[in-house]
């Protein structure tokens, strides 16, 4: 009974249907039977193992296409009997081969990888046999045809037997060329039993002395074999036999061989069925467009998630939660408003992720491992239902709380229907809460009222609903959790054209709590609607929040490397520079020392190498400076530092301080670390509220600095190279688009027109241009370009 039960709910859950597509993608016979017959695992280690190998095929996939599997057949009982000293027919000793060619070829494409992946173990495991596969393929050339290749013998024996043939077909022709062929009923060479004959006319057939090997159905025509003919072709048929012989020999020899590896050969076809089976579970999830599920202890989410047999483009997709924050979910709302489909996809996609395949979700989906997942749901959609519906169901109902324990999923679809409301609510109630003392994940549909004030009421329980649109009559398929769904049953009914004073009697027949209670489901759907408005025009000014802030740390990143290069090419000419210099005053000193040699009397060479080491200390320190900014000037003293206060020691670069005491003197007393030190007020500076201050300048900055990017709507090229020119276009359309300018206008002349073309041609590739064209009259006509910025 469990484990029929537990198929019951497999089927009623359409697992099988997503193992037909899984099937579909399977190459082997056996894969297909294989993945026909797959049912969920129970263990977290081997659901885990399991996904894992398809995630590792999903991306080998994805990467190198699909290791071919065609022509892998069951070659067991083959490998048993030639195990035993049979010898193997053409058929199976080529579906050995083509194992061994699948496998070698499995191998040379898990050979170009470098990354490990858990199906590793299953590449590594085959051995292939290349000697095998190619002696097997080289003597068999097809199912009816050995190779002459096949062995030496049988090459010469062919031979010979060519050789035979063409010696009776010749002696058979000089008949048919000679003054007998007007005893033929035709001018041809035809076989019988195996043998050369000709076609004799029945009237003629004592003129052609020879043996006869049949009569035509009319008897017009005998098949005679020609005296001279006959030693040929009991040659022709020693040979035959000989060939038959040796073919024999070949594939008892072949057979033999494959005995020898039938371990071997086993194994590899084992694992490309496996391997098989790995990606043809990587083949629906890429159909899919499916993800592994992370395995948890406890808790269902399932992110966008589809129903897997549904249009993927047109199937509404839901965030399911259970078990984390609630353990019963408690689905209301109208008929074909996709209550149904919503606990099918919840128990199909646990199936299917225990099975090891990817589910149709996105993000960071999740799941536990369920023992069982049972459910108790009926394709009635009728309203009236007959108590023989409601026994059925009831009988389930029953198995189910016999099963469910810790480690069960169980579904009930609109439990309690089919009797009495008032006993249905108060019997499904009770189902739930028997259902959840035995410590199961339950998720139920419902049309009742009651169950939807049970699961506000009730701690663990939560409501949800699926979302009905009462203007065009329609479900949008929508899954809301935590809030109830309302019946709208007299709104469809008015939208439907029932008179409204059948409505306002059957209003009136409504009790004041159920009325107040739908107002109440009234109001929280229409703010419901207002916040996911709200929300979505959020993520909209987010989204371009990001994208300014995108755009601002860009064109901020240009500015620093067009900074970096112009400080760099600065340096570069100030090092030119120096060393001009340098070279010069090496040349005036080395002119000096000649002087000093001639003059020595009339020279104060004192006074030379003053100033000698005067002019190269200044080149050194000029030298040292360059490459480094400009230091700050000091900033003003602030108000005089009192007890407690923070300073900076100026002339210690900066260094903080806290004032231990004020001297009578004005002196002041710090500690700076570990170190107590004695300073003046003119040599601190106060620092409070100084980091405010700093970031207000800088946001200050930053805030004139983008302003100031609304540059002006005109540019002028004109004096510039093209180069020169596009250089400087990019910086003012650069501006211009953060300034948010809609037009504007480029002046660079006519004169020989390769500025204007160079311009015009830049443009057209700009991705800030949305078009341009030629000045007009009185805009400067063909000497200016005004371009529309998108």
């Amino acid at each position: 009974m469990r484990d029929e039960l537990f198929e019951k709910s497999i089927e009623t859950l359409e697992l099988p249907k997503v193992l037909e597509l899984l099937a579909a993608e399977a190459v082997t016979e056996e894969g297909k039977e294989r993945a026909l017959a797959l049912r969920p695992l129970t263990d977290a280690d081997d659901v885990e193992r399991a996904l894992a190998e398809t995630s590792a095929a999903v991306d080998l996939v994805s990467l190198r296409g699909s290791p071919s599997f065609s022509g892998v057949r069951p070659v067991a009982a083959s490998l048993q009997r030639a195990d035993m000293g049979g010898s193997l027919n053409t058929r199976e000793l080529l579906d050995i081969a083509a194992v061994l060619r699948c496998a070698r070829g499995a191998m040379e494409y898990a050979a170009g990888s470098d990354k490990k992946t858990p199906i590793d173990p299953l590449f590594h495991g085959l051995t292939a046999n290349r000697f095998l596969e190619e002696k097997i393929t080289g003597s068999i050339l097809a199912e009816d045809e050995i190779a002459d290749a096949a062995s030496p013998e049988l090459a010469d024996i062919r031979r010979h037997k060519r050789a035979t043939a063409g010696k009776v077909r010749d002696i058979l022709q000089r008949l048919i060329s000679s003054n007998q062929s007007k005893y033929l009923q035709e001018p041809i060479i035809t076989q019988r039993n195996g043998r050369y004959v000709v076609p004799v006319k029945s009237e003629c057939k004592n003129e052609v002395p020879g043996l006869v090997h049949d009569v035509s159905a009319s008897g017009g025509s005998f098949f005679i074999e020609p005296m001279g003919v006959v030693k040929a072709n009991n040659e022709l048929r020693e040979l035959e036999a000989k060939e038959k012989k040796e073919i024999e020999c070949i594939l008892a020899e072949l057979s033999a061989e494959c005995a020898g590896h039938r371990e071997d050969i086993r194994q590899d076809y084992d694992f490309l069925i496996l391997l098989d089976g790995i990606f043809a579970r990587a083949g629906l999830s890429l159909r899919m467009r499916g993800m592994a599920p992370k395995i948890v202890n406890r808790g269902i989410s399932f992110q966008r998630a589809r129903h897997p047999l549904l249009d993927r483009d047109t199937a509404v997709a839901n965030d399911l939660r259970l078990g984390e924050d609630f353990d019963t979910l408690v689905v209301t709302g109208p008929n074909t408003g996709g209550k149904t489909v919503t606990l099918k996809t919840l128990g199909l996609l646990v199936l299917m992720a225990q099975c090891g395949l990817h589910i149709p979700a996105s993000g960071e989906s999740r799941m536990p491992v369920f023992d069982r997942v049972l459910a108790d749901i009926g394709d009635e959609q009728s309203i009236a239902q007959s108590l023989s519906t409601f026994s059925s169901h009831m009988v389930n109902i029953v198995g189910i709380l016999g099963e469910a324990g810790e480690r069960s999923l169980v579904l009930f679809d609109e439990l309690g229907a089919g009797t009495d409301p008032v006993e249905g609510a108060a019997l499904a109630a009770a189902i739930i809460e028997e259902t959840r003392s035995l410590g199961a994940l339950v998720a139920a549909t419902t049309h009742y009222a009651e169950l939807k004030v049970y699961a506000m009421t009730t701690p663990g329980v939560e409501n949800a609903s699926c979302e009905f649109n009462v203007e065009t009559l329609a479900p949008t398929y929508k899954l809301l959790i935590g809030i109830p769904g309302k019946s709208n049953a007299f709104a469809i009914s008015q939208r439907l054209g029932l008179p409204g004073h059948v409505i306002d009697a059957a209003a009136g027949r409504v009790s004041a709590e159920n009325v107040r209670f739908e107002d109440v489901l009234t109001q929280l759907d229409r703010q419901r609607q207002e916040m996911e408005r709200e929300k979505e025009a959020a993520e909209k000014l987010r989204r371009e929040t990001e994208e300014y802030q995108r755009q601002a740390r860009e064109y901020r990143d240009g500015l620093e490397k067009e900074r970096a290069r112009a400080v760099e090419k600065a340096q570069a000419e100030a090092r030119a520079i120096l060393a001009e210099a340098r070279q010069a005053a090496d040349d005036t000193f080395r002119e000096l020392d000649e002087m000093k040699k001639r003059r020595k009397q009339e020279e104060d060479w004192q006074r030379v190498n003053e100033a000698r080491a005067g002019l190269r200390g200044k080149l050194n320190a000029a030298e040292g400076k360059l490459g480094r900014a400009p230091e700050a000037p000091v900033p003003p003293p602030t108000r005089p530092a009192v007890k407690g206060d923070t300073v900076e020691l100026i002339k210690m670069n900066g260094t903080r301080a806290t004032v231990l005491d004020v001297k009578k003197d004005g002196t002041l007393q710090l500690q700076a670390g570990i170190l107590k030190l004695t300073a003046a007020q003119d040599e601190v500076r106060v620092t409070e509220g100084e980091t405010q201050q700093s970031v207000k300048k800088i946001v200050e900055r930053a805030s004139h600095q983008l302003r100031s990017l609304g540059a002006s709507p005109e540019v002028d090229l004109r004096g510039l190279t093209g180069d020169e020119a596009i250089v400087e276009l990019d910086r003012f359309l650069d501006n211009a688009v953060m300034g948010k300018l809609q037009e504007v206008r480029i002046i660079h002349g006519k004169g020989t027109g390769a500025v204007r073309s160079a311009v015009r041609t830049h443009l057209k590739r700009s991705p800030y241009v949305k078009a341009f064209r030629p000045g007009r009259f009185g805009e400067g006509e063909d000497g200016v370009t005004v371009a529309e910025l998108k």
